[in-house]
């Protein structure tokens, strides 16, 4: 019996690594404005929140209002605060821009050499801005966030010289 169990426990994590790393749960009383969270199935921004009790024997209830990571969508949320709600781990990393390609997709490297070519340069003015440095002949670095398997440049500044 034990062996079948943990045969059953190996599988289930095998299976569950593509995603497990994506989110972590927390206590919505712990979470804080300005910090991660999911709602609707999309990493999120919190942008305000409040804490309301309801009447004598309920729980207190956090409302939420958080602004979609990617899309910049709003998004609201009411839970009570002894639930937990998965937060979206984020990451930023920086890479060197080394061309747009012709369907607007940016050609990147990091640091260590490798070469990342499946971030869609961005719309609108942050776009706009990475063209006109690349046509400046300026060298670029691309920051991009990266939360549950999506990613977005976030930013574009100019590279330090030398680097």
């Amino acid at each position: 019996m034990a062996e079948n169990n943990d045969a059953q426990h190996e599988h289930t994590f095998e299976s569950a690594d593509a995603g497990a790393s994506a989110t972590f749960p927390m206590q919505c009383s712990a979470l804080r404005k300005n910090g991660h969270v999911v709602i609707k199935g999309r990493p999120c921004k919190i942008v305000e929140m409040s804490t309301s009790k309801t009447g004598k024997h309920g729980h207190a209830k956090v409302h939420l209002v958080a602004i979609d990571i990617f899309t910049g969508k709003k998004l609201e949320d009411l839970s009570p605060s002894t639930h937990n709600m998965d937060v979206p781990n984020v990451s930023r990393r920086e890479f060197q821009l080394l061309d747009i390609t012709d369907d607007d997709f940016l050609s990147l490297m990091d640091d260590s050499g490798n070469t990342k070519d499946d971030v869609k340069l961005p719309d609108g003015d942050l776009g706009d801005r990475i063209k006109k440095m690349v046509d400046d002949g300026k060298d670029v670095n691309v920051i991009v966030m990266a939360a549950m398997g999506e990613e977005l440049a976030m930013d574009a500044k100019e590279a330090p010289k030398g680097s």
